[in-house]
């Protein structure tokens, strides 16, 4: 994408600072549907690592990010130049297309905040809190910010060289979240009690919630990727609703059929497949399209959550099982149903343009799945020898939310507000702290 003078214009500015603020809200979104999954014992620690990512990748992307992903390409279409390195050179009246360039710095900023932030559902209950803080920038720098170059980025090879498509970051954000969240859960092992004790969400009504957010924020993100106030906007918007809608509907199909019981946490997870399927399709397919790919995903990713159990990885919430099997799926399946009235050129499988397409997007996902897996692999195990990247088992059995934050979320039990505790007390508190 070209930093190129422009004019701005007005509608899609304003539409633009809409969607910043809806994708910014996917993160405490995010952070709600994570902490109502764990055990109450870790829950204040799923949301502070959600939290603490905001400001984080902040800092480096303002610092360094965004010149990588979106500066004049620096090296044949492996990563962006140093020029608006602390965004310098740029300014209120600096225009990106049709909106200032600052505000685009800012929604793509979004992006990247919400990807490390799904990282950390791999390895709830069990990182430590000084290794995360460690891990989220050096992580933003070497694998986020290279995979948004090649997607998005001036000169980037998957877009302008290989031609695959991705509207709004199946391969940056779901894709890589994945194969990352994969990597960090291999490094860590699995829990304490992993496949023997019950892990069970504590909290529904909460997962609920914080899918709603997600749900609310994933209209900006998807139909913000448009970059205006326009009919590809809105066909994005009317394909994300119809996605989540029969992911949501595909996943307590396979639920009624596989267990007897549709559940919420089924729906919640189902509406997460479909939205993450089409996040990279939704600029591309049809109506008809969107529907099949939610449907997909849901059903799909609803088995692919057990996977973890048979290969014996503990991706605490289904991360691997949702983030990198729905962004495969939706990346994919651009191959079959794309339609050249929304991509402007580019046609699928069944609209006429043979395995062409499908072929770019299936070495897309290979080539990001991998590169995304190993450097992530390769940080984690540096960061596992240099300072430990596994909470103690003291730590994890008595709850992350006591020994590192030194706060409850619920007292004796009871849904409340839990003090702080200071750290002379710990000791007894944790005696007292029933554990789920």
């Amino acid at each position: 994408m070209s930093l190129a003078a422009a004019s701005a214009d007005t509608g899609d500015t304003a539409w633009l600072l809409a969607a910043t603020a809806l994708v910014l809200l996917m993160t405490p979104g995010l952070a709600l549907f994570y902490g109502g999954m764990v055990r109450t014992k870790s829950v204040l620690n799923m949301l502070m690592m959600s939290f603490v990512s905001i400001a984080l990748v902040t800092v480096v992307w303002l610092a360094a990010g965004f010149s990588l992903t979106f500066g004049e390409d620096a090296a044949g279409g492996l990563i962006g130049g140093l020029e608006h390195i602390g965004m310098s050179g740029l300014g209120p009246d600096s225009v990106q297309g049709t909106v200032p360039t600052l505000l685009f710095a800012t929604f793509q900023l979004t992006f990247a905040i919400i990807t490390a932030a799904l990282v950390s559902g791999a390895v709830a209950d069990r990182a430590k809190f000084g290794a995360w803080l460690v891990f989220v920038p050096v992580w933003a720098l070497l694998v986020y910010v290279p995979v948004a170059h090649w997607v998005w980025g001036p000169g980037g090879w998957i877009l302008e060289k290989l031609g695959a498509l991705d509207f709004a970051g199946g391969l940056p954000v779901e894709i890589v979240s994945g194969a990352s969240g994969l990597a960090l859960c291999l490094v860590l092992g699995p829990r304490m009690g992993f496949k023997k004790d019950s892990m069970r969400p504590h909290n529904l009504p909460m997962v609920m919630l914080g899918a709603g957010l997600l749900w609310f924020g994933w209209f900006g993100f998807n139909a913000g990727s448009a970059l205006g106030a326009n009919g590809l906007a809105a066909a994005a918007f009317l394909n994300t609703l119809a996605a989540g809608c029969t992911g949501l509907l595909g996943w307590l199909f396979v639920e009624q059929k596989r267990d007897g019981h549709p559940t919420t946490l089924g729906a919640a997870s189902g509406a997460v497949a479909g939205l993450v399927a089409i996040t990279p399709s939704c600029g591309s397919v049809s109506l008809l399209g969107a529907l099949i790919v939610g449907l997909t995903a849901g059903a799909v990713c609803s088995y692919a959550v057990s996977w973890k159990f048979k290969l014996n990885y503990d991706d605490s919430l289904d991360v691997v099982g949702v983030h990198l099997v729905g962004g495969v799926i939706g990346t994919l399946l651009i191959g079959v149903f794309a339609v050249e009235s929304m991509t402007g050129g580019a046609e699928g499988l069944l609209y006429g343009g043979g395995l062409a397409q499908l072929g770019k997007q299936l070495l897309a996902v290979v080539v990001v799945a991998v590169y995304a897996f190993a450097v992530t692999y390769g940080i984690g195990k540096l960061i596992d020898v240099t300072m430990g990247f596994r909470a103690s088992e003291e730590q994890e059995q008595t709850g992350l939310d006591l020994t590192v934050h030194a706060e409850t979320a619920y007292d004796h039990g009871v849904l409340g507000h839990g003090a702080p505790v200071s750290s002379s007390v710990v000791p007894h508190a944790q005696k007292v702290i029933p554990q789920a």
